[in-house]
């Protein structure tokens, strides 16, 4: 039911911006109606900030406000996602409607339902937290940040509507909630710097020392023994910390010395702030298990009863204790990061909070936490009334850290197949190792590439970049996921390099999954149906008409595209792993059970993308599969060996079909497999018994026109007869 009405709200909506634009306002009060259910009245949009204002007779309920006059982010799409929020005077939202998106995912993928099922879990969530997508919360940072779920396969569309979300309520808040505004900001004043040894910045208060004794906690948490976490004998404080604020001169200076305070300012972003924390102890403000670079579930900074997450600098390489002249033995520390978007203002108070977990068993844990106040001198700064918030760390930057592994992952198996390639005749010198690569990076390309990083191209990948040169191209949109713009890089450069048989011989999750079921037919000892050449080369035209029809369309309508685009059963396979309608479950099934009986069917006749491909691929620089005089005249070993069908019978290699699979250079470079090399060496065995004639094999042979281009390596066989 929920379903259904939320379908025909925005259906109705739909209709009504079409007729006029008092329907459509009609209609936009019958949205902020479902998300304030007690409303009896609608202001109309102001101007600033621009709200509805809803109230229940003359009580304030609450604003409901449009995401797109608050955040310009471009979905997955490319185009924003628009929403409707809901948000009381507590700074609670009451829910959010999608209003319009275009993300493919859920339009023509996972289903709609499941994006509003997401959107759902904001209701009764405060903006006084950070919302996070996704993650498993952290010892003792559960009541820091609210996590709500992510939706599988659709990482980036959930991870900017969430950003969405945020920028919009956060907006809001900040004019017209109480508690919710910054304030007057302050800025540290550079020019103001004192020299100050370790005990002067103690009684000046700009270095906060804090102790937790052991008997607070266990008046809280009880006997301290009985956790694991604890020695057993400890006369040590429970925890011993120091904290200061950086970046005033008097207090970085000092402590960090004159490079170090340097290259913090250079480390830090524009209006960012950082802290110095130090602790020893039973309890450390970080766990042994503390990653750099990341939010520390420890500690959190409060002002305003609002909670500000630290990030990890990773200062130094972590070594900041090397950097510090101070009297302290046993201390670690961290130099921590307070993003822009926070308004943490230094001159006002503030609280360090120190969160506590501990463990009786490894199913019991106790919690709580411990609060230090403390206040800045406000002579340190220059106090401003507040501007504008700056704006959070772009999201796309934030999509690359957090996928920071896979996509390091990802170019350093690019790296590794740009090796193979460039030293191929070496490598393909030992066929069992080459089989033995190729079928472990095949593997690799599947698991990883396609169904773990969700790294499979697809032809509306090319659509979309065209269409973007030619209309309001941002390259943010497509840096939106690390994975698909490494992957779509490195495809697009090699195609100019070697073709299109990088990509779809070594990089393609399906083309991988095609040759895998090749593997099992054979093991099977499936008989394989005989393709002919002139029906081959028919069947081939298959895939480039499906690409002509795709291409006006795209032009039309991208939406229709990618609909149409469902040729590809890339989505049904690899992105979704068959959880789908039966429909397109059946048509994938079908595809990938004639490949059992026609090698990479698919692949061969069917593949806009590959077509696509292909026609880029025409003007690549080099023809590396190199061909001797005797293949195709007569040999004919290769062509037979070709499961793809891309070598002709005169021998030459038809770069617009080859998934420079490597076969053929395998069976060049091994004795025991090229037949050329085999006839000459019985040949040579034979002129030995018979003195009248002498046979002579050189490798001085050129190779033919067509494969002449970039060679590397490699030998060329060349029979001559000369006379005694």
């Amino acid at each position: 039911m929920k379903r259904s009405a939320g379908l025909l709200s925005r259906l109705l909506l739909v209709v009504c911006v079409l007729a006029s634009p008092t329907l459509f306002a009609q209609a936009l009060d019958t949205q902020i109606q479902q998300l304030f259910p007690k409303a009896t009245r609608i202001e109309p949009k102001q101007d600033n900030p621009p709200v509805h204002s809803v109230y229940q007779l003359d009580e304030l309920l609450g604003y409901a406000f449009e995401s797109t006059d608050y955040s310009n982010l471009q979905g997955f799409s490319g185009k924003p996602i628009r929403l409707l929020i809901g948000m009381d005077t507590e700074g609670v939202l009451v829910g959010v409607t999608v209003l319009e998106h275009h993300e493919p995912v859920f339009l023509h993928g996972l289903g709609e339902q499941s994006l509003f099922d997401f959107v759902e879990q904001y209701r009764n969530t405060s903006i006084g937290k950070p919302i996070v997508v996704g993650g498993q919360s952290a010892a003792g940072a559960s009541d820091s940040v609210t996590r709500i779920d992510g939706v599988s396969k659709a990482t980036v569309s959930v991870v900017i509507l969430n950003e969405t979300v945020l920028l919009s309520a956060l907006g809001v808040a900040r004019k017209l909630l109480e508690g919710f505004a910054s304030g007057s900001l302050a800025t540290a004043k550079t020019d103001l710097y004192e020299p100050l040894d370790w005990t002067q910045l103690l009684e000046s208060g700009y270095l906060q020392h804090w102790t937790i004794s052991r008997d607070e906690v266990e008046q809280a948490l009880g006997p301290l023994d009985r956790y694991l976490e604890i020695k057993a004998g400890s006369d040590a404080p429970f925890s011993d910390l120091y904290f200061a604020y950086l970046n005033a001169p008097s207090i970085g200076r000092n402590l960090l010395g004159e490079a170090g305070f340097a290259k913090l300012n250079e480390e830090l972003k524009p209006n960012e702030q950082a802290v110095l924390v130090l602790s020893s102890g039973m309890y450390h403000h970080v766990p042994g298990d503390f990653v750099p670079a990341t939010a520390p579930s420890r500690l959190v900074l409060m002002q305003n009863d609002h909670a500000i997450e630290l990030h990890d600098m990773n200062f130094n390489n972590g070594a900041v204790m090397e950097m510090l002249d101070i009297p302290l033995d046993g201390f670690e520390a961290n130099v921590f990061r307070i993003k822009a978007h926070n308004a943490f203002n230094p001159a006002e108070p503030a609280g360090l909070r120190l969160n506590v977990n501990l463990r009786r068993n490894p199913l019991v844990e106790s919690n709580t936490h411990f609060m230090r106040d403390f206040q800045l001198d406000r002579d340190l700064f220059d106090i401003e009334k507040a501007q504008i918030a700056a704006e959070p760390t772009p999201i796309w930057l934030r999509m690359w850290q957090e996928r920071w592994w896979q996509t390091g992952l990802l170019g350093l198996s690019l790296l590794v197949l740009t090796c193979v390639f460039i030293w191929q005749h070496r490598i393909s010198s030992h066929s069992r190792g080459f089989h033995l690569f190729r079928a472990g990076f095949l593997l690799f390309t599947l698991a990883f590439v396609g169904l773990y990083a969700q790294g499979q191209l697809s032809v509306v990948n090319i659509f979309t970049m065209f269409l973007a040169l030619g209309k309001d191209f941002d390259i943010r949109v497509f840096l939106m996921d690390p994975v698909i713009f490494v992957l779509w890089s490195f495809t697009f450069v090699s195609l100019f390099i070697w073709g299109r048989g990088v990509f779809c011989g070594w990089l393609c999750p399906f083309g991988a999954l095609q040759e895998m079921l090749g593997w099992v037919a054979k093991r099977l000892r499936i008989r394989q149906w005989k393709v002919s050449d002139r029906l081959h080369l028919r069947l081939q035209w298959l895939k480039y008409l499906i690409l002509i029809g795709l291409v006006p369309v795209a032009f039309y309508s991208l939406t229709l595209a990618e609909r149409l685009a469902e040729v590809e059963p890339f989505k049904t396979s690899i992105t979704l792993f068959f959880v789908r309608s039966w429909p397109f479950v059946l048509y994938a099934v079908i595809l990938l059970g004639l490949g059992l009986f026609v090698h990479k069917f698919y692949c061969r006749y069917v593949c806009p993308l590959g077509a696509g491909l292909a026609m880029l691929g025409r003007f690549h620089l080099f023809s590396w599969l190199k061909r001797i005089d005797a293949c195709g005249q007569p040999c004919q070993h290769c062509k037979n060996h070709c499961e793809i069908g891309a070598i002709k019978r005169d021998g030459g290699i038809d770069y617009d079909e080859c998934i420079q699979c490597l076969e053929c250079i395998v069976i060049l470079n091994n004795d025991d497999q090229c037949v050329a090399t085999i006839s000459a060496r019985k040949k040579a065995e034979k002129a030995g018994r018979h003195p009248g004639s002498e046979l002579i094999a050189t490798d001085a042979m050129e190779p033919t026109p067509a494969s002449s281009a970039g060679l590397v390596g490699g030998t060329g066989i060349h029979v001559q007869h000369q006379q005694g």
